[in-house]
């Protein structure tokens, strides 16, 4: 990318802000930015249990957990897509990301359930990782409940620490022995641990940390919120490339953003997963910003992904039919 794109790039920069005092701002402005009318979804709250047993109403493996479901103008697969916002487990909900997921319905052909999952820094890690957990598990056990035929049609889908999310559940999924979802899409995540430009391993946090859509000091203040003890940072469950076992896991779509500090840890997380025998795909998005998924539907990086995500949905049907094709036009 030429120089004179890079300075118009970094006009459209995030304004730079301290996260751990600010995030409650950026909340209210993401939920007032986000008010559009003519959305179409249905609001849900599910009911969660982590142990058949656990039935005190006080006890907080036993909760609700809101949901929207999002219909697609035209339904073209049977498949269900599972999405966790961003937001650095701090900020963004089902309310900020509404237009975004009823682009992704559109666009895709897809039903899409959206979790609104506990966020720190009122709820740190855990948290937010159980609510999706047991989210993915209740569909898993009863795909009735979001009208689904079959488990096989889930597709786990998140961007940035929603992608970290996705990624994290499927390891748990594994691990607990309750079986895998067939397919995980993952948009630009947070698969690693260290953000500091002086020690990260990965030269896109030294390249891309400081002018464009987010910085490295943002992705350490989110982190700090989210897993306040430093020693569970390196635990897979929040920085999946850490696993020390990758086997068994589903079949990945790892779409990463160009000018994004987070690209080389996700595309080291894809190439781990290929390496431990599972099917993965990468692609590059060339000049995009992170965080492009919630762009308008004219965006060319938007457009770009999502005739992947199509290619991506139409290829190996879990199920063994044909799907249908179809192109992301607006």
């Amino acid at each position: 990318m030429n120089v004179l794109m890079r300075a118009v790039l970094r006009l459209f920069a995030a304004p730079r802000l301290n996260m751990r005092e600010d995030y409650e701002k950026v909340r209210r402005l993401q939920r007032q930015l986000a008010r559009r009318p003519g959305q179409r979804f249905r609001p849900a709250s599910w009911r969660t249990i982590a142990d058949a047993e656990a039935n005190d109403d006080d006890n907080d493996d036993d909760r609700h957990v809101p949901v929207r479901v999002f219909t697609p103008k035209q339904r073209r697969r049977e498949d269900l897509l599972l999405f966790f916002h961003g937001g650095g487990w701090v900020t963004g909900d089902i309310e900020s990301y509404t237009p975004a997921c009823a682009t992704m319905a559109d666009l895709t052909g897809c039903v899409v359930v959206s979790v609104d999952y506990r966020l720190a820094p009122e709820h740190p890690f855990p948290a937010g990782l159980e609510d999706c957990y047991r989210i993915v598990r209740l569909l898993l056990e009863d795909p009735g409940r979001a009208e689904l035929d079959d488990a096989r049609r889930i597709v786990l889908v998140g961007d940035s620490a929603g992608g970290n999310l996705a990624a994290a559940v499927s390891l748990l999924l594994r691990e607990h022995g309750h079986g895998v979802v067939s397919r995980q899409i993952l948009l630009y995540p947070v698969t690693h641990w260290d953000h500091d430009p002086q020690t990260s391993p990965f030269a896109s946090v030294r390249h891309h940390g400081e002018d464009y859509r987010l910085t490295s000091t943002e992705v350490q203040d989110y982190m700090l919120m989210y897993v306040p003890d430093p020693t569970l940072r390196q635990d897979p469950r929040v920085s999946p490339l850490m696993a020390s076992d990758l086997a068994a896991q589903p079949r990945t779509l790892m779409i990463t953003a160009e000018l994004d500090l987070l690209r080389d840890e996700g595309e080291a997380y894809a190439r781990a997963l290929e390496e431990a025998g599972n099917e993965v795909r990468i692609h590059r998005v060339d000049g995009a910003l992170h965080g492009f998924i919630s762009l308008p539907r004219f965006s060319r990086s938007l457009r770009d992904a999502y005739e992947v995500i199509n290619a991506f949905l139409d290829e190996g049907d879990p199920v063994g039919g044909e799907s249908a094709r179809s192109e992301a036009a607006g």
